[in-house]
């Protein structure tokens, strides 16, 4: 119930939107945040060298991203719409209350669903995350928010736009380690480490961002099976 309370939450925030209100979360804004995983995941905290090839893949990949995300129409964007930014609300039946939305945007209606679904703090089961986004993507098109007419279109998009958080995530984590003196944030790699592996194992185009991520990961696939090195 109270997801269900948070994607009206969500919707009533989106059916506000106004262009030329918040900034624009455009390519170079989608770029810089993409820049972080190579920048702090893996060389700063991956120590991992990233050569041409290497450098060649994330640019491929990136642009894939970037391109995906951007052909969603725009809407506000709160960029941190998460069970840690929403308050129960005091009554039965009240409104849920929203913290931490300074950083707001203008940009792809699939992001918020995406943040609130791919927790980096908490893990649910696949079937949840379904159910949960079909909901919301139904009571969306009711009210005339632009999310298409075809709910795998619409879920790819989540999924992709979820890709370009948890990847921006894992960068931001490893710059709170090891800038700022809070290892504790890198606790939850692996939720989002897996969240980029899955996405990228579901998309052919993907694969090569994959194998890279694996590299980095110490996993080795054999037999169509994925293994860490311990």
């Amino acid at each position: 119930p109270l997801y269900m309370q948070a994607v009206d939450a969500l919707i009533a925030w989106q059916l506000s939107s106004k262009p030329d209100v918040l900034p624009p979360y455009d390519e170079p804004l989608l770029r810089r945040e993409l820049e972080l995983f190579p920048d702090w995941y893996l060389t700063q905290h991956k120590g991992v060298v990233v050569d041409a090839v290497m450098r060649q893949t994330l640019d491929k990949a990136f642009e894939q991203i970037i391109r995906q995300n951007l052909s969603w129409p725009s809407v506000f964007v709160h960029r941190d719409f998460m069970p840690r930014n929403l308050l129960a609300p005091p009554v039965e039946g009240g409104p849920l209350g929203v913290l931490d939305f300074q950083d707001a945007v203008y940009g792809p209606i699939t992001y918020d669903i995406a943040s609130l679904m791919r927790d980096a703090f908490l893990s649910w089961e696949e079937d949840f995350c379904l159910d949960v986004t079909i909901r919301y993507w139904d009571k969306a098109r009711q009210v005339g928010l632009p999310v298409g007419t075809d709910f795998g279109e619409f879920y790819r998009g989540v999924e992709w736009m979820g890709l370009q958080r948890h990847l921006k995530v894992a960068g931001i984590f490893a710059r709170l380690t090891l800038r700022d003196g809070k290892p504790q944030y890198l606790a939850d790699t692996p939720r989002f480490i897996h969240y980029i592996r899955s996405t990228c194992e579901r998309y052919r185009e993907l694969k090569p961002l994959l194998r890279l991520v694996d590299k980095a990961e110490g996993i080795e696939a054999v037999g169509g099976y994925a293994f860490g090195r311990v």
